[in-house]
């Protein structure tokens, strides 16, 4: 029940993201269950692969191209995802941002 409640809470931030940054457009409720879906599976397999081999970069720039990392890892989900569209590199900078300040909220019971 709880994964259930965090999935719907991750497709209501990816509208909400989508209602603030321009630039990214979600079609309905349905596309951001998906998109949370495949954003998962991002993180999950391609993004630790990414994050290892420009770990050289990472450490020069004190883990701030992480947030590029982040960005591309959304525009690539809205390249896949059909109902979600990202256009261009800093709509998903700035819609990666936002993802992870309300992800930090929604996961902030895990923590205590």
């Amino acid at each position: 029940m709880y994964i259930f409640l965090k999935w719907i809470l991750f497709a209501l931030a990816i509208i909400f993201t989508a209602w603030i940054v321009p630039g990214i457009s979600i079609a309905n409720f349905a596309s951001a269950l998906l998109a949370v879906v495949i954003i998962a599976l991002i993180n999950i397999s391609i993004r630790p692969l990414i994050l290892l081999v420009t770990l050289p970069i990472n450490f020069l720039t004190l883990g701030l191209f992480t947030f590029v990392i982040n960005a591309l890892m959304l525009w690539l989900a809205g390249y896949i995802t059909p109902g979600l569209s990202v256009n261009g590199f800093w709509s998903a900078l700035l819609g990666s941002l936002v993802l992870s300040l309300i992800g930090v909220a929604i996961n902030y019971e895990n923590k205590k």
